[in-house]
């Protein structure tokens, strides 16, 4: 993906030489507070009279519900929402497996709301997966965006995955007024994440048999890591208590890395350069990566994203973890370094802050 449009971020402070702990949540506290305290302090006094509906854009795992999850971190979870199309779609189909007062109660409100090409019946039958004849139509996805909304108190929205096709584009640019926020902003998230960091998040993923918990073994190190004679390999243990340090293993496919999603990512790409070209609507720039060349005068070492190794003492057959910055190459075979989530936010933030004009 081209760079042009999202220059670096610049998140170090001249003076500021204190080291932030961005896996705690009492250190991302600190650290926001530190590099965005007035920034905050605004945003959060616009959201207790306000609100925004915000779409995040970007690739399959490119981060999104981390970021907004940060940001209602940061801001307050009762101010704000995150909404997955795709989650949302999931939560429904399984509302009308176990409930049939949730089914009357949305049978109800498509009744009052859906217009589209399909009966209502038929529109069950789609989420349910009993109509195969057809995709869920961008009609109905937009009902059941309205249906959620219309259960939760007033918020300011993160809407994560919509658009998901170009024929939703449109739709996107006209929602605000669809689910009831006219008079509230709506502006656009661009995410801009190399496929080499999306590759190597899926190909190194492990998680618990037990407690079902994800980390990776190159990008998010356990407490204990063991070591199989067998197979020459390194694996981590689990951290919950309750688990007894169950061996973490990989998820079936995941040693492809993108190759199963790539059609999903290049349909990704499209709608994203499609809505970059867009006017009369705010944008935000948000990169994951930084180029080599430009990251000590841009960032702090801690906001970069640590890559470990794993050495054996034969001596005494424990694991010594070596943590350094996990470098790749971009999209365009620039060598660059991958930013954690807090600096990413950070930039969001203040961009934010500056489109809502506080």
């Amino acid at each position: 993906m081209d760079n042009s449009a999202f220059p670096v971020f610049k998140t170090k402070i001249a003076g500021l030489n204190q080291k932030f702990d961005l896996n705690d949540p009492a250190g991302r506290k600190q650290y926001f507070e530190a590099k965005a305290g007035p920034e905050v302090k605004k945003l959060k006094a616009y959201l207790d009279k306000n609100s925004f509906v915000a779409f995040l854009l970007g690739k399959k795992n490119s981060g999104k519900g981390t970021y907004s999850k940060m940001f209602m971190e940061i801001v307050g979870q009762e101010k704000v929402g995150h909404l997955s199309v795709g989650d949302l779609v999931r939560d429904v189909h399984q509302a009308l497996e176990t409930s049939e007062q949730s089914k009357q109660e949305l049978i109800e409100f498509l009744k009052n709301n859906y217009r589209g090409y399909h009966s209502v019946e038929e529109t069950i039958d789609l989420i349910m997966g009993r109509n195969q004849s057809s995709l869920i139509s961008s009609e109905l996805i937009l009902a059941l965006i309205k249906y959620e909304i219309s259960k939760r108190p007033r918020q300011a929205l993160f809407i994560d995955g919509f658009p998901r096709a170009l024929d939703q584009v449109g739709y996107s640019l006209f929602l605000k007024q669809l689910i009831g926020y006219e008079n509230h902003p709506d502006f656009l998230v661009f995410i801009n994440v190399p496929n080499a960091i999306i590759d190597e998040r899926i190909k190194y993923r492990v998680v618990c048999p037990i407690c079902q918990s994800p980390r990776n073994v190159k990008l998010m190190v356990t407490s204990e890591v063991g070591y199989d004679e067998a197979t020459k390999a390194f694996y981590l243990m689990c951290d919950n208590p309750t688990c007894n340090k169950a061996r973490m293993m990989p998820k079936e496919g995941d040693e492809l890395g993108i190759e199963p999603i790539r059609v999903r990512l290049e349909t990704d790409d499209k709608i994203f350069q499609q809505l970059l070209k867009l006017h009369g609507v705010p944008k935000i720039f948000l990169r994951n990566s930084i180029p080599k060349a430009v990251a000590a005068e841009s960032v702090d070492d801690y906001e970069l994203t640590p890559e470990y190794g794993y050495e054996l003492d034969l001596a005494t057959k424990k694991v010594k973890v070596i943590e350094k910055p996990w470098t790749i190459m971009d999209d365009e075979g620039v060598e660059s370094y991958s930013q954690l989530p807090p600096p990413v936010v950070l930039s969001m933030i203040k961009q934010m802050v500056k489109i809502l004009e506080l």
